[in-house]
């Protein structure tokens, strides 16, 4: 009889240690990384206007530097899931780290821009001339390199102008001061240089590729296999923020404006442009949608086309491997 006594309680503290380690389990945080870039303010708006909570989740959102710093954050295992721009994506998973794409976060961003008064009227007229980029085989550089040079101006990148690596907060300051002929760059700084009248666009990337995929949420694997319905539920909320975006612009213009901590701008005529202002002027070159369309999903395979002729990575890869639009379909549910 004592015999069955204690084996009932050491059952039923089996039983209570499972159902705690059960609720532990469902509090346990979904860990979110995105890029901090103003394209990717729906990750921002979901957390800020409670989507997250709406769908219950238990988010853990974490603002880092670009790309590389996302995928290695993922590859240490910090991270569940991620906002981040789609050629660290493939390019890392030619190396392994084989995470899925699951749904679209914005389109358009990025800008050839220079001086103002400069002589400079096309994208030809870049030969012999300095330019600002990013660094070498990052994701806006595969698109320089590949689309805007190779493909647009019919520029060899490595031979035909010197590209200047530096950070893209440091650009406008660059052009300014004559360091470089031009800039590729993106938003907030593009229109940040416009509306002070310092610079001028010389190819709107959003213009020349209407609505071309950048920014995309990815998941892990592992993500995937052991916490599908949590992943719906992100991208649940995903769509929440877009569509708050798209229907709210004033309210979200200020909110994305206080979320970067943008500053007022002088324009040329002494006037104060605020914060709102330039979220609204970069809305002409990007926006927010989460569907990956035919379009995007062939722009994607470009992209990765354009890194393995670059040689930034030396595996052909196909769309197929690399997204899977399933779980979106099924957060549209």
């Amino acid at each position: 009889m004592i015999k069955r006594s204690l084996l009932a309680l050491t059952l039923s503290a089996a039983t209570l240690a499972g159902s705690a380690c059960a609720v532990a389990g469902e509090e346990k945080p979904l860990r979110v990384g995105y890029v901090f870039a103003m394209a990717n303010a729906p990750a921002l708006i979901a957390d800020k206007q409670g989507y997250y909570r709406e769908e219950g989740l238990n988010v853990d959102l974490k603002a880092l530097g670009d790309g590389p710093v996302i995928q290695q954050a993922l590859a240490a295992g910090e991270l569940d899931v991620a906002y981040a721009g789609t050629p660290p994506v493939y390019q890392w998973f030619s190396r392994g780290l084989q995470s899925r794409i699951l749904a679209k976060v914005n389109y358009g961003q990025a800008a050839v821009i220079v001086d103002a008064k400069s002589p400079i009227t096309d994208l030809q007229a870049l030969k012999g001339k300095k330019l600002a980029g990013v660094k070498k085989g990052s994701g806006m550089d595969v698109l320089l390199r590949g689309y805007v040079l190779k493909e647009k101006a019919g520029l060899d990148p490595d031979k035909d102008l010197d590209i200047v690596d530096m950070p893209p907060g440091n650009m406008n300051a660059a052009l300014e001061r004559g360091i470089v002929d031009a800039a590729f760059s993106w938003e907030p700084f593009v229109s940040q240089s416009v509306l002070r009248g310092s610079s001028r666009i010389l190819l709107d990337v959003n213009q020349a590729l209407p609505q071309y995929p950048w920014y995309v949420v990815i998941a892990l694997p592992k993500t995937l296999q052991e916490r599908p319905d949590e992943v719906v539920k992100l991208l649940r909320a995903h769509r929440k923020a877009i569509a708050f975006l798209n229907e709210h612009p004033a309210e979200s213009n200020r909110l994305i404006a206080e979320a970067f901590k943008l500053e007022a701008v002088q324009g040329t005529d002494g006037k104060i442009i605020a914060p709102q202002a330039i979220v609204a002027q970069a809305r002409t070159r990007l926006g927010w949608s989460a569907d990956l369309q035919a379009s995007d999903i062939q722009f994607i395979q470009r992209l990765m086309d354009y890194s393995h002729d670059l040689g930034f990575i030396d595996t052909t890869l196909k769309t197929e491997q690399i997204v899977d639009t399933s779980y979106l379909e099924k957060a549209a549910h």
